[in-house]
């Protein structure tokens, strides 16, 4: 027993604690988000693995796969425990919420704990595989890491948020000033668009694939999907210009291979989802975007077209992905669920605010304190009906 009052404690975009109730709760109402708008299971792909399942979309993808189909799901992560008076990381705490509420309703879940890009966890998970699934349907990447360690030369690469070419100076927000300034990033050196290409890119995905029909775990019509993220050119020398940009392309020539592979050995495919700006730790860290989506929050919700992780996913498993589905995608072959974000409508309106917003009129120009808000929550914290003066369990496992 580990009971203990959690107060947040953060520093900047980086949360250093997290509150076990209320990622709980977080799960709660993702697993409440599915339910409550389908009468009943629908039909899809029933064995399926998450990577980087933990939090994020990742997350909301394995509750939509088990509550939207009943599906069998394993998932993959890194993850802290809690050890004394340190809580776990959130993705910890979300994971027990996880496996709780699988219990009750008799769905299968696995986890396993582990660096996603090593081999020993691979293999890891292939013996859990042919122990409890034999064979599995779909395969979601969904890993956001800083760094990757080759697993064959061993040479550790770290990922760099850099544009290519040329310094890059734009608008920011310091998440806990509260003050919009202006940042200027220097480019990137040709070893960092490498190191990033190398731990954001395609590689490690292809090799989980690679790994999985190499050990005859892909089943009949097998699917992959990985996530990626475009946004408007404004953050494009950040972004998708950028070092980020270029590992991002090299997902996608990753997602076109796999596909024919898996089409012509299996007749399945593989997908790039290109989704909507949401809150991540990771998305926080990256300067411009915050403030960006400060104002993409407000546009959205006065439009009355925002959407979170899991309403996100369910559009994904629901129209994309199931027996019922009639999935359309891009001129590229890709899933589309930042169509609401990138409506001219909804760019034009962001586009037109954004020169106008200070210091002074943040909070009235943008939804800063949603942002805020939905950031603290990630970590469990700031969620409504739970009490953070009454101590809490904190070593809990799954």
């Amino acid at each position: 027993m580990a009971l203990q009052v959690v107060q947040r404690r953060s520093r900047g975009f980086i949360c250093l604690n997290a509150h076990p109730e209320g990622c709980r709760r977080n799960v709660e109402r993702q697993i409440e988000t599915i339910l409550g708008r389908e009468s009943s299971v629908r039909g899809g792909p029933s064995k399926v693995l998450v990577i980087g399942a933990s939090t994020g979309y990742g997350l909301a993808s394995r509750i939509a796969a088990a509550w939207g189909f009943g599906a069998k799901t394993v998932g993959v992560f890194l993850e802290r425990p809690p050890e004394g008076n340190k809580t776990a990381s959130a993705g910890f705490y979300n994971t027990v919420a996880f496996h709780e509420f699988a219990r009750q309703r008799r769905l299968f879940a696995a986890s396993i704990n582990g660096d996603a890009f090593a081999d020993e966890t691979k293999s890891a998970t292939a013996d859990l595989l042919r122990k409890e699934l034999s064979k599995v349907e779909l395969i979601i990447y969904s890993l956001a890491a800083p760094k990757r360690i080759d697993p064959v030369s061993g040479v550790v690469h770290h990922s760099a948020l850099k544009p290519i070419g040329n310094s890059y100076t734009n608008k920011t927000v310091e998440l806990d000033s509260e003050k919009v300034t202006e940042v200027t990033i220097p480019p990137a050196t040709d070893q960092q668009i490498a190191d990033t290409v190398a731990v954001m890119g395609g590689a490690d995905w292809k090799l989980w694939i690679d790994m999985l029909e190499e050990q005859g775990l892909l089943a009949e019509n097998a699917r992959t999907i990985a996530y990626s993220y475009i946004g408007p050119e404004m953050t494009w020398p950040i972004y998708r210009d950028g070092t980020i940009g270029r590992a991002k392309n090299h997902l996608e020539e990753t997602a076109r291979a796999l596909h024919s592979r898996l089409r012509d050995k299996f007749g399945g495919g593989a997908r790039i989802a290109v989704n909507k700006a949401i809150v991540t730790q990771a998305s926080a860290a990256i300067p411009v975007v915050p403030l960006y989506m400060s104002l993409l929050f407000r546009v959205m919700k006065q439009k009355g077209l925002d959407e979170g992780a899991i309403d996100q996913m369910r559009r994904l498993f629901f129209e994309f992905l199931a027996d019922d589905a009639a999935p359309k995608f891009d001129a590229e072959g890709r899933i589309r669920l930042d169509d609401r974000e990138m409506l001219p409508a909804v760019q034009a309106d962001v586009m037109a605010a954004w020169p106008r917003v200070d210091s002074e009129n943040l909070r009235e120009w943008t939804d800063f304190v949603g942002f805020q808000h939905e950031f603290r929550a990630l970590f469990g914290f700031e969620i409504e009906g739970v009490d953070y003066a009454e101590p809490v369990e904190t070593e809990l496992s799954w």
